[in-house]
Parts: structure tokens; sequence; C-alpha cells
């Protein structure tokens, strides 16, 4: 066997060897010496797929992708579930459903929308208008409440375009609707409902550990300057056939360059080249690598850094929020439920979001007569469903139905199935959340590279994070820079502006008070410690 000193020289033309802590050393690799690329592209879902296009477009053609799954398309994930007349299983999405803001004509038009037409992506206009609304003791019309909500999201979103636009200080969605009208007693379970549907359903969280600058501004940005159009996609191949349909362009069937069922257990990285380590033993050294993983792994201990990521670093990947969104699928041997409506809200007695959202696929334009409905729980409960076994969760949510239609007759479902996202290794949840008062300059430390370690995904996106089009706009640049970085050159990034080398980062954030506002006209009582303690110092 050739030893660790051995094997760093001959990996030191593209990268760094793994150092002596590493969990699997260079001399201990089972597969010999590390695979050689220039550039390697942790995780295959929308974000790595597109920078791996990228480098393509910029005919760099020596990249690996490793992927943990035995499939790319990460977290546009489907499945298939229960019975056609045929006996044939229909699909279903766990992960991305939406292509959320389609386009204008004339105007700019969402990538993700731009591919469907390409592939020919099954969707369907969803309407939202389309909606009837419940208690515990049945349907009870608080559909008024819907238009409440509504005139004070808009009051509160002109007000946070003003503080983003004059760099005023952030508050918390709660706070801003609050102000603007909208502000429904803990007691009120039918607002609370709408409370819900309006913004949790979008953001994963609740009002009160949400942005109000950059929810509003997240939304604003995909919803005005695209459309306001959301189209469920309902295709046997799943929402991820756009994602192969791109990869097919500049990948071959078999293509050794897309390493599948690779999980990444260590990267080594520096100012001179990343090291990737992989459960399995192999490893890879690239002159640069572009990381995709999801916020819910990087906020883990699933991967090792060597060294440990700087503290700007570090802090900017807690900083944010991984949301978990919890889509649960029932098949019965009928559509018991109002077949031409899409949504139903139901308001639970006692818990907020408690089973709160339904929505039919058995209706015209989706899955008609495949008697499938399913709900949506997000955060808490959706951590407190996946504790559940399926048959406690499944009896749950019968017994939700019970009451939404108690003239019907409810049977057990003929299939059952919900996803446990914050359990699944290679996501951690579902998507990224802008939280209080984290400013945009946090956010770019989460976007910055360090060293030759690069970062991109649906997080890392100012301005569409959450959605599968921040994705893909993140991938894209990620790999055009790099790119850039292997040819010498600049990027043009927008507007004509271009970016040389690596990404602004800011390693001192200053948010904090000045320490002469620390008095008695600012509330605070114990100002004179810090006076005598100048004066001692001094």
């Amino acid at each position: 066997m050739l030893s660790k000193s051995s094997l760093c020289v001959l990996a030191a033309a593209a990268a760094l060897c793994d150092r002596a802590g590493a969990a699997v050393a260079g001399g201990e690799n089972k597969h010999g010496a590390c695979r050689k690329t220039s550039v390697a592209i942790l995780g295959g879902g929308m974000a790595g797929v597109t920078a791996a296009q990228a480098l393509h477009n910029a005919s760099i053609s020596d990249f690996v992708i490793i992927e943990y799954q035995d499939r790319i398309g990460g977290r546009a994930q489907h499945t298939t579930f229960g019975k056609q007349k045929d006996g044939s299983p229909y699909t279903i999405e766990l992960g991305a459903n939406w292509i959320q803001g389609l386009g204008k004509p004339g105007g700019p038009e969402n990538p993700v929308w731009t591919f469907s037409k390409k592939y020919n992506l099954t969707n369907t206009y969803s309407n939202y208008s389309s909606i009837l609304t419940y208690n515990e003791t049945g349907y009870t019309d608080f559909s008024h409440l819907l238009d409440v909500y509504e005139e004070a999201a808009s009051g509160m979103n002109i007000e946070a375009g003003r503080l983003l636009a004059e760099n005023l200080q952030d508050q918390s969605a709660r706070s801003g609707l609050a102000l603007a009208g909208w502000n429904p007693k803990h007691s009120d379970m039918a607002a609370q409902a709408v409370d819900y549907w309006s913004w949790d359903w979008e953001s994963a969280f609740p009002p009160e550990q949400s942005s109000m600058i950059f929810g509003a501004a997240g939304n604003n940005l995909t919803f005005n300057q695209f459309s306001d159009e959301n189209n469920l996609v309902v295709d046997p191949r799943g929402y991820s056939a756009i994602i192969d349909g791109e990869a097919a362009t500049f990948l071959k069937k078999g293509d050794k360059r897309l390493m599948l069922n690779t999980k990444v257990a260590n990267v080594t990285y520096s100012d001179h080249g990343v090291t990737v380590h992989n459960e399995d033993g192999s490893c890879v050294s690239a002159a640069y690598a572009i990381c995709t993983f999801s916020l819910g792994v990087l906020q883990s201990d699933a991967v090792q850094w060597q060294p440990e990521l700087p503290a700007w670093k570090a802090t900017s990947v807690q900083k944010f929020g991984m949301g978990t969104y919890t889509k649960i699928f029932f098949q019965f041997n009928e559509t018991f439920w109002p077949s031409n409506t899409q949504y139903f809200l139901y308001a639970s007695p006692s818990a907020r979001g408690y089973w709160a959202l339904w929505q039919s696929l058995s209706t015209e334009g989706f899955l008609p007569g495949s008697n499938i409905i399913f709900a949506t729980v997000t955060n808490d409960q959706s951590y407190r469903i996946e504790q559940l076994s399926d048959e406690a969760a499944k009896q749950e949510g019968l017994a939700v139905l019970r009451q939404m239609f108690p003239d019907k007759h409810v049977p057990e479902p003929t299939a059952f199935t919900f996803p446990r996202w914050t359990k699944t290794e290679w996501s951690y949840g579902s998507y990224s959340n802008w939280p209080v008062g984290t400013t945009l300059e946090m956010h770019q430390n989460l976007r910055a590279n360090v060293g030759r370690l690069w970062f991109a995904g649906e997080a890392t996106s100012a301005e569409y994070f959450g959605f599968l089009h921040g994705a893909w706009f993140e991938g894209r640049e990620a790999g055009e820079q790099v790119a850039g970085l292997l040819q010498n050159r600049c990027v043009k990034v927008y507007d004509g502006k271009e970016m040389c080398g690596a990404r602004t980062r800011y390693e001192d954030l200053h948010g904090t008070s000045p320490l002469h506002h620390y008095n008695l006209l600012n509330g605070w009582a114990t100002s004179s410690f810090y006076a005598s303690k100048r004066k001692r110092e001094a």
C-alpha cells in the first residue's frame, strides 16, 4: 500500500491531500489515489445540475457531481402512490410541487416555467379562490377573513418595501401585519387558520419567525416580477423530469462524471484546492468545489469540514431557518369531498396549523377520479407528526376529515403516505426561511466562498430563497464564477457588472447599539458601571 505522503504527492496537482485528522485518510482510501478533477459539485439537485451545466457551457467538461441518492433532482422528489383503475400507480410529489410565478408576455419568465414548456411538464393552475372553510362542526364560512388578511398584507408589503429602500430596521412579519390591521386573537381559531393559510403555507414558518422585509421582498420578486400564477405539477414523470432533461443535454447515460449513491463524509478545503472524502472510502481531489447541500445538511454534523468553517461562515449557516413542509396523502375508494373545489381550510378548535390545509387531486385538471386528497402541515406540526407512526398519523387525519364532513361516510383510506423531511439525511428539512432581523450582509456570508469551496442552492438566493428557481439562479451563477476562475477571467453577473475572484464576505457585522447608548435615557439603568469601567481602563 502507498504511504499517506506518497498519495499526497499524487493528489497535490489538483488539490490538498487529506490532513492527519481526516475521517478517511488518503493512504487508507480503498480505491487508491483520490480521483482528480477541476470541479467537484456536492449534490445533484437543481443547483448542482445547473452549476455543472454552466461549467459545460463554458467549455469545462472536467467536473464530478457527487450525489447521495440513486437519482438526481434533490428535493424535487416524487413517488408512486395508490392505484388507478388499470391497477397502475399515480405519481405524487413529496417535495417541490409548484411552478411559482410563471412569466408575463414580453416580460421576464421564470426559468422553471421555461423548462416546463420545453419538456411538456404536465401542470395545472392552482386557483386559490377555489376554497371552502371548515371547523370541528363541519362547513363554516369564514372566507371573508381571507379578504381582510389580503388587505393588511398589501399594506405590510408597501411598508416592507419602504424599510428595505431606506435601509431601516427589520421587523417580524407578525408585527408588520399587526400594524397594517391584521392581529388575530389567539382564541380566534378561524382567523388563525386564515393566518396559517396565508403565511405559513408558503414560508413553512409562522409570521413571528419570519422577516417582514425579506419575506415580503421574496414573494414580490417572484410573483410581481414573473406573474402571480402558481401551477401544480401532476406529471407522471415527476417534477424532476425538467432536471433530468437538462442534465441529459451534457451528461450521457452512465456518465462517470456522475457519482450516485455516494455520501460525502469529510471535506478538506483551502486556498489551493478541495478534497472530498466519501463514506464508501472513495475521495475526489479538485481545484474547486461547489457545495449545494441543503441548509439543513449544513446546519447538521452530517459532513465534517477541515478546517472547521470560519466563524463568519458558521454563524451565517446557523442564522437562517430551515423549514419543514409536509404533505400527507390519502387515497379513498370515492371522492366524498366537493370534487369541484381545490382547497379546504380547517380551523382546529385547539391548535393553530393542526391539519389546517387540505387539497384535492381528484379535481378536474389534476388527477380527476383519483380519489386522492392531501393535507399540508409545517414547522412544529411537521415535527410532531414525524414522531408518530403512519397509523397514528392516518387516524388523526381521518378524525379531522370526519369533523369536516359529518354528513359523509369517511372510510379508511386505500393508500396513505407522507415523507419525514427532517429525518431525511440528505435534506434535514424542506427549504429555507429568512428570519427576523437578519441582514443582506449576513445572507451574503451564506453565499460567500471559503477558499476554493463555493456554495449554491435555494438558501443562498437572496431574491428567491425557498423557491426551485432560486436554486437554478444560484447554481448557474456559482458555476459561471468558478468557470471564470479556472479560465482566469471576470464574469458578468448582472446589469453588465463583472465579478472577478472571490465573493464578498463580511467578517465583522455591526448590528448592536454603540456603548454610549447604554444609558438611562434608553432605559439602561447600569450605565454608570460602564462609565466607571472606562474610567478605570483609562
